[in-house]
């Protein structure tokens, strides 16, 4: 049996390669949602990654301003760029449907990557990049039924094989009417037997190549970073400590020197969340600081005890980004909790999911509010999610999340710029099983998006990493550090003004207005909890909202 499944993937080879797709820039999200303005055509972009490689991604574009006459969608990859990219593919206009245009592209590859959108109208051509992540997870089981099949198929063309062999060595040999001579009878069998051995062999050859192959795909499967954090004691304050797992990153060139190439998105190293595992009514963002390669740590703030989700999000050079997550008990507050390893880290906590009445007692509390309700935050300022009350959004259908933020006197409240931008959102669903870290620009990193555009601009055909990790690691340790030394005002308009494309002109989700809006999409059913943050009076903000989803409707 063993040889005629080796038979059987020679027959299809292809069907093996199943790998399946992630998306690891968060937590149970697949899809990536771009919003953005490119001249006078606003457009929500929706890119659904293939679940095996290669494979085709499914892209969608809303026009939402501009009249938009074609578009074409083709991948770039961060290790060949501009120069190695393929074509590009048309994205037909869904008929009925107007500004709407649907395809796909294929990905022939994993890694960071991006799809290059062409559009082109009234306004003449122009061009965004959307980034994503495309890496092998898993491997696909070959259906029993094909299986069957093709060993059914393979040991009748073994049969043939053997038998048309052995017929040339001797009826193949006989002239017209004359028989088989007991030597030609031998001579037959002979062939048969030598032909069956040769085609054991090449099957046994091939089948221990395909093991050996399947063996080497499964040790350098995509393997998600993994975590340990814990809360250790430092001159009587609680200090949170995440340190990497070396020996969960797969040993491939690509991977081994991963936590050496790290890069800023916006302006921070990492970004830590932390949310209180099942009533989700704590929650922190932090920036923690590198302590050496694979060490990272930050004064905790006056979280309450008990056993929280982690998130960490980080960005690799390439533009790969990921989240380590675990989970940690946190105990009792010691010390005054008021030391804080980056000015913008902040703490918020709020009524438990589905006890809306157990409202906590601490001096940063804020009450859960729904679509339709205005809520108001610690310092007396509002803001109204627009929507209906009591609302159920459907799994997969992508919404924009619109709120308005009004001063405590009523009136519309200008934002400052918070990490470069004009909010951000954490949503979180009741079991931890999603999370992603949203921007009004959508569900991909800022950092990403960067690289990528850099990436293209670059003429190198094939990138390759610098041998010295250690200079890389230090420069960007260097640059942190000066970023520190600014003010506000003038980091955050550094950190805008290198955000490629993130001008107000361009990005209406940036303008400092008191309306902030983020694409996304719920991956599934069940309870979310959504933290919004932003910032006033030189002040980090945040505020709570609830969301249930429903199944999407056929």
């Amino acid at each position: 049996m063993r040889l005629l499944k080796a038979f059987s993937f020679f027959v299809v080879f292809s069907f093996c390669l199943l790998y399946s797709i992630a998306s690891m820039a968060h937590v149970g999200s697949a899809g990536v949602l771009f919003q953005g303005q490119a001249g006078a055509y606003r457009v929500l972009v929706s890119l659904q990654p293939p679940d095996v490689i290669p494979g085709t991604a499914q892209v969608t574009v809303y026009v939402e301003s501009g009249n938009v006459t074609g578009v074409l969608a083709r991948p770039i990859y961060f290790r060949t760029g501009d120069k190695g990219a393929p074509s590009s593919d048309v994205i037909s206009p869904v008929p009925n449907q107007a500004g709407q245009f649907q395809g796909i592209v294929w990905l022939m590859a994993g890694g960071a990557s991006s799809v290059q959108i062409t559009l082109d109208g009234d306004d003449g051509k122009k061009e965004l990049i959307v980034p994503i992540v495309a890496v092998s997870t898993a491997q696909r089981d070959m259906p029993a039924g094909l299986g069957v099949l093709l060993s059914i198929l393979g040991l009748l063309l073994v049969v043939i094989l053997i038998t048309a062999i052995g017929a040339s060595a001797s009826d193949g040999l006989l002239r017209k009417g004359a028989s088989l001579t007991p030597k030609q009878r031998r001579s037959r069998w002979v062939s048969m037997g030598v032909a069956a051995v040769a085609c054991t062999g090449i099957l046994y050859i091939g089948s221990s190549w395909w093991n050996s192959w399947a063996d080497d795909y499964k040790r350098y499967m995509y393997k998600p970073i993994l975590g340990s954090a814990k809360i250790i004691n430092q001159n009587n304050e609680r200090v949170f400590q995440l340190t990497v797992d070396t020996n969960s990153i797969n040993k491939s060139s690509q991977r081994r020197t991963v936590m050496s190439f790290l890069i800023p998105d916006h302006g921070k190293l990492m970004h830590l969340f932390l949310v209180r595992q099942n009533t989700l009514d704590a929650f922190a963002h932090l920036h923690p600081e590198r302590r050496d390669t694979t060490t990272f740590e930050a004064y905790l703030p006056k979280l309450p005890a008990g056993r929280y989700l982690v998130y960490a999000d980080v960005v690799q050079r390439s533009g790969f980004a990921e989240t380590i997550t675990d989970t940690i008990d946190i105990p009792e507050i010691y010390g005054n909790a008021a030391l804080k390893t980056d000015p913008e880290d902040t703490y918020v906590v709020t009524d438990p999911l589905n006890n809306p009445k157990q409202i906590p007692v601490d001096e940063n509390v804020v009450i859960c509010g729904k679509p339709g309700t205005k809520t108001k935050l610690k310092d007396g300022t509002s803001i109204v999610w627009e929507g209906k009350p009591e609302v159920s959004f459907e799994a997969g259908k992508p919404y924009q999340l619109a709120f308005e933020v009004f001063g405590p006197d009523g009136k519309p409240a200008v934002l400052e710029p918070y990490l470069g931008m004009n909010g951000h959102a954490a949503i979180v669903r009741s079991d931890g099983s999603v999370y992603i870290h949203l921007h009004p620009v959508g569900t991909y990193s800022m950092a990403a998006q960067q690289i990528m555009q850099n990436r293209i601009a670059d003429t190198t055909k094939i990138f390759r990493y610098s041998s010295d990790a250690k200079a890389f690691r230090d420069s960007i340790d260097r640059y942190i550090a000066g970023l520190k030394l600014l003010a506000p005002a003038e980091r955050d308009r550094l950190l805008m003004a290198s955000m490629s494309g993130m001008s107000a002109h361009d990005m209406e989700g940036m303008k400092h207005e008191n309306r902030i809006v983020f694409p996304y999409a719920f991956p599934k059913a069940g309870q979310y909890r959504i933290f919004l943050q932003i910032k006033r009076n030189g002040q980090v903000l945040t505020g709570i909202f609830d969301a249930n989803v429903k199944e999407a409707s056929m």
